[in-house]
């Protein structure tokens, strides 16, 4: 077996949910889990076969984000997985509306972060086994920084 980083390519404010799942379905559903709870978003969805015709479906309502979605599935290679990329939108939005999806196992990562996927391959194939999602930490915040958080969740309607 070998481990292999694959980083996602994507714009650096772009924000990505990658995740596992188990049928063939997988794409529509997060497509109607996604409008069904922030109609205005811009969305590529690309889920990734494991089994029978192993092809990437790809749905989506922005050509550019489908596209980019395929790239990213087909780069990371691994099976019964789905990468879905927002404008629009952010993943706090649509996150639980993906996780009841019936046939989500696994988020994985739900991010604007610069990513990397891990991967380890045999001779059937891939499986995703963690992402490296931004950055490590640079140290423990100050008042200073609680202070700035809790004004900019304020500002941006997440706390009264």
């Amino acid at each position: 077996m070998e481990l292999k980083e694959i980083p996602i390519e994507k714009p650096d404010e772009m924000n990505v949910i990658i995740g596992q799942s188990h049928f063939i379905k997988t794409a529509e559903d997060i497509y109607e889990a996604i409008v069904n709870t922030v109609p205005q978003a811009k969305f590529g969805i690309a889920f990734t076969e494991a089994s029978a015709e192993r092809l990437i479906r790809v749905e989506g309502n922005d050509e550019k984000l489908k596209e980019l979605a395929a790239k990213n599935a087909l780069n990371v290679g691994a099976g019964h997985t789905f990468y879905t990329f927002l404008e629009n939108a952010y993943p706090i939005n649509i996150l639980r509306a993906i996780k009841q999806v019936p046939e989500v196992c696994t988020i994985f990562a739900a991010t604007g972060n610069p990513i990397s996927v891990i991967v380890a391959e045999n001779e059937r194939g891939r499986g995703i086994l963690g992402v490296i999602d931004g950055y490590g930490p640079l140290g423990i915040e100050k008042e200073e920084n609680v202070r700035k958080r809790r004004e900019f969740l304020r500002k941006i309607g997440y706390k009264f």
